[in-house]
């Protein structure tokens, strides 16, 4: 199976068939992205993009997979395997495993230790992640730079599409370039794996609790909590943060989920037991990934996307089990009525949170 197909910036979708990674637009010859309503085929329907992209290459004769064109709207680590892997099929089938590995780190920054390919799907990552920075922006960064995503992405694509395959094969070639990260992330998640560290699962509401002394890059943090959708960090001197996931911004195929609630309630409430001049904020539900927070306003999307480590965290006057309390509490209640399900419309997001 030898490809023909070929990067285009995500302007030029409609100049000739093309298929669509991890992006919506009209006039794609096909779809393929976990993203909530886009139009990917029932049976290439995946938790990631690149997962979608790879269900399609056992498939060839998916209607569209012929066209020869491939684009995105953005670039990001499950997008860009996805295009990778239509470009490169062969060996895209070959590191199956490896590849899905690397989108699911990429997207909803979950890992599971105990894969034996966990090291090396970190490695790319970090390689990726370490890449991107330095040539060219973080994530959520084109505004700031006075461009827009889907014009200033095509850049990274031209960089990392002819360099990915020889570092997929032997990651130790770059060793110098994802090990500052990939060291950062390891001593965290030794850190979630010590007595230092506690989860306490709420399974019906979908939310982890994780307490833990500091904030730690979500590529250790979020490894437990897998199978949820929400996580509240409880950090020494009463810091905490709320977080849903990115699992519920997508169409997730691999088990229903909960809806996103409204946060106002929560924050509200929140508000009337804070005793000190700062204020709980959240970011609304249609964020990708949005943040309940003591001052949380005043971030940008690019400090909010980081690692919480990355970003100020302040102390809070209520103690930390009163806080886990009435999360619990809130979205208990909010979901009492609610059975999760897959395949959420917006519309019907909002209306499940009135």
């Amino acid at each position: 199976m030898t490809s023909a197909r070929y990067f285009v910036p995500f302007a030029q979708l409609r100049q000739q068939p093309t298929i669509l990674v991890d992006s919506t637009g009209l006039g794609a010859a096909l779809t393929l992205a976990h993203w909530r309503g886009a139009v990917t085929p029932t049976p290439l329907r995946d938790d990631t993009s690149a997962g979608s992209v790879l269900r399609a290459l056992h498939q060839p004769a998916m209607p569209g997979l012929e066209a020869q064109a491939v684009s995105a709207n953005h670039f990001d680590v499950d997008g860009f395997v996805g295009v990778w892997s239509l470009l490169h099929p062969e060996l895209a089938l070959r590191h199956e495993h490896l590849l899905r590995l690397v989108a699911t780190l990429g997207d909803f920054r979950e890992i599971d230790w105990h894969d034996p390919q966990a090291n090396h799907a970190l490695q790319l990552v970090c390689w990726l992640n370490a890449e991107e920075k330095a040539r060219f922006y973080e994530p959520f960064g084109a505004p700031a730079r006075r461009r827009r995503e889907d014009e200033a992405s095509a850049e990274k694509f031209a960089w990392f599409l002819p360099r990915f395959a020889a570092v997929l094969e032997n990651p130790t070639s770059e060793r110098a370039v994802w090990l500052p990260e990939y060291e950062r992330v390891q001593q965290a998640a030794a850190i979630m794996q010590s007595p230092a560290t506690s989860l306490t699962p709420y399974s019906e509401i979908g939310l982890m609790v994780v307490r833990t002394p500091e904030p730690l890059p979500y590529y250790a943090l979020f490894g437990p909590t897998a199978g949820f959708d929400m996580v509240l960090s409880l950090y020494d001197n009463q810091r905490y943060e709320f977080e849903y996931k990115y699992t519920t911004w997508i169409d997730l195929e691999s088990r229903p989920t909960l809806p996103r609630l409204q946060l106002d309630a929560l924050a509200n409430r929140l508000n009337a037991l804070e005793q000190t001049t700062r204020r709980w904020t959240h970011d609304g539900i249609t964020d990708t990934g949005p943040l309940l927070r003591l001052s949380g306003k005043g971030l940008t999307k690019a400090q909010r996307y980081a690692d919480p480590d990355q970003r100020p965290l302040y102390q809070s006057s209520i103690a930390s089990e009163e806080i886990e309390r009435e999360v619990v509490s809130f979205f208990q209640q909010g979901y009492a009525t609610i059975e999760p399900r897959r395949y959420w419309t917006w519309a019907e997001i909002r209306a499940a949170g009135q």
